[in-house]
């Protein structure tokens, strides 16, 4: 962090879930008597970084800063001491273009497709993933009648899985069906399972995870367990099994039920249970045994072990009971079977 900013500087960002396309960033820019006088534009473009003056300019025509309540109207006016208030929207998004990306089609009608997502595709554009995505490659398969079904951003998609992670997905291609199961997922009508490879395994070896999860007030890349705040989050999980020396096992797979859809729940949860999934490097702390080590590398393992195993809902149209479940991909396989040789 800049080391002008003060400790007591927030930049609050609102919470993401599954069904979120974006939020809105706000900042409370502390000054100290020392730092005012200046014209407010320049003065608040120096402490971020990550904003330029001209962009903090139009920010501030568009009435985005405040000052005790009320809007700044011109950059050139003189900087004062105390709290200024900045809402920095999130970016409008680019229209996705449709190509033609190979899918792995579970189950497709007029109203919805599901499909088996490999790692490594993200799910919708992002910056850093604009194309290669999961919505480039549904525009292209179902054709322009996709388009504008959930908004641009992410036509047809009602619920994700991180870029890293594999496994079920169902997508809408009509408005009906994307209300409908964006109404299963809202009210956790939906049957999801999950299959991780953990270092170590939780004990005990079945048993529920209920935390608050929202952003790590020490990381926004990251989300975290809170002891205040945050959406309510619920893992039910059980160990299928444990790889090394019985009294402490090197390695688990591990079986996990979601009652709640957060952002990285299933990361965050394990991780809390002092059994992150291998292959995580954003919440995997603290280094793996080197026979773990050397199975992941011989298994080819370049991502977090994690696999969307089951998804069952009921089919928002026709009323029909529906439930698909895939194995574990080449890579996660591989690596299962070299941890049970330990």
């Amino acid at each position: 962090m800049d080391p002008r900013f003060r400790g007591d500087e927030r930049i609050l960002m609102a919470l993401e879930d599954e069904d979120t396309v974006g939020a809105t960033d706000e900042r409370i820019i502390h000054l100290e008597p020392d730092q005012a006088g200046g014209r407010i534009d320049k003065t608040l473009a120096d402490l971020m970084p990550d904003v330029s003056r001209a962009r903090l300019q139009a920010l501030i025509a568009t009435g985005a800063l405040t000052f005790g309540g009320a809007t700044i109207s011109d950059g050139s006016q003189r900087a004062q001491a105390g709290d200024y208030r900045l809402l920095i929207p999130p970016p409008a998004p680019a229209e996705p273009l449709p190509e033609a990306i190979p899918l792995t089609v579970l189950y497709e009608d007029a109203h919805l497709i599901v499909i088996d997502k490999p790692a490594g595709m993200a799910a919708h554009p992002a910056p850093g993933s604009e194309t290669g995505t999961l919505v480039n490659a549904l525009l292209h398969h179902c054709g322009a009648s996709l388009s504008g079904i959930g908004g641009v951003a992410r036509p047809g998609i009602v619920h994700r899985l991180d870029k890293d992670t594999s496994g079920v997905m169902v997508a809408a291609k009509t408005d009906a069906a994307h209300a409908g199961l964006s109404a299963l997922f809202a009210t956790h009508d939906i049957d999801r399972v999950y299959i991780a490879l953990t270092r170590g395994a939780p004990s005990p070896i079945k048993g529920t995870v209920q935390t608050q999860l929202g952003r790590s007030p020490n990381d926004r890349k990251k989300m975290a367990v809170l002891r205040a705040g945050g959406r309510e989050a619920v893992t039910h999980y059980m160990v299928e099994a444990r790889y090394g020396p019985e009294a402490k096992p090197l390695a688990g797979r591990v079986s996990c039920k979601l009652e709640t859809g957060r952002t990285h729940q299933i990361r965050v949860h394990l991780a809390s249970k002092g059994a992150p999934v291998l292959g995580d490097a954003l919440y995997g702390s603290g280094p793996v045994s080197g026979p773990v080590r050397e199975a992941i590398k011989a298994a080819g393992l370049a991502r977090q072990a994690l696999h969307a195993a089951v998804l069952g809902f009921v089919h928002p149209i026709t009323g029909e009971t529906l439930r698909f479940e895939t194995p574990l991909p080449p890579d996660m396989t591989a690596l299962q079977r070299l941890l049970a040789a330990l």
